[in-house]
């Protein structure tokens, strides 16, 4: 479904943890993007149902795309920047807001 265009020049890279995976990424890339490129398409279950969900807008409309990011939860994958070291995880059913 997505693919990464390629570039000429050499870009600085950062690795990420998902799911307790590493993945290995270009600069300025987001955590939906980090998702994708582990191959994993559920980001989030919800709440009432246990349904997955996954990146879906990827420009911060829909919050499907919440995930635990270092270890607080109802992040926005889509709109949140990774960082080297950062550490992305699967939210499942609800948690509070702030944690």
């Amino acid at each position: 479904m997505f693919r990464r265009l390629e570039t000429a020049s050499p870009v600085e890279t950062v690795t990420v943890t998902v799911g307790g995976k590493p993945v290995t990424l270009p600069r300025g890339e987001t955590a939906a993007a980090a998702l994708v490129a582990a191959g994993e398409a559920t980001g989030r279950t919800t709440p009432i149902t246990g349904a997955p969900r996954g990146p879906y807008c990827m420009m911060g409309v829909c919050f499907d795309c919440l995930v635990m990011i270092d270890g607080a939860p109802n992040r926005q994958a889509c709109m949140t920047e990774i960082r080297d070291g950062m550490r992305i995880e699967r939210q499942v059913g609800a948690r509070r807001i702030g944690g």
